[in-house]
């Protein structure tokens, strides 16, 4: 299975598809499918029946699963999209930016 370099919690940019431009938070990560969740972003509309969780029932607005190629991380310190290297610093293996080579 291939490295995945975007993570839970990252800030990201959705850098193709309808939702271009849009920057949220990426919320879950799946491995197998290579997609993540992020908030805010690629949002559909599902259409419920009513449960006891959601008695109405209705159209319900959610997030759909991006794939990961279409991510790019931000970077905190600049704020424009960047790459993400891994390298060993002080023993330890640790995840930077590689336009501003600070430790994500």
């Amino acid at each position: 299975m291939k490295k995945l370099k975007i993570k839970t919690g990252d800030t990201v940019r959705i850098i193709a598809g309808d939702h271009k431009g849009t920057e949220g938070k990426v919320m879950t990560v799946d491995r197998e499918k290579n997609k993540a969740i992020v908030e805010g972003a690629n949002m559909v509309s599902k259409h419920q029946k009513p449960s006891a969780q959601n008695p109405q029932g209705g159209i319900v607005k959610k997030e759909a699963p991006i794939h990961i190629s279409n991510l790019a991380l931000i970077d905190a310190k600049s704020g424009e999209t960047t790459r993400v290297g891994y390298e060993v610093r002080d023993g330890k293996k640790v995840r930077f930016s590689k336009k501003s080579n600070e430790v994500i």
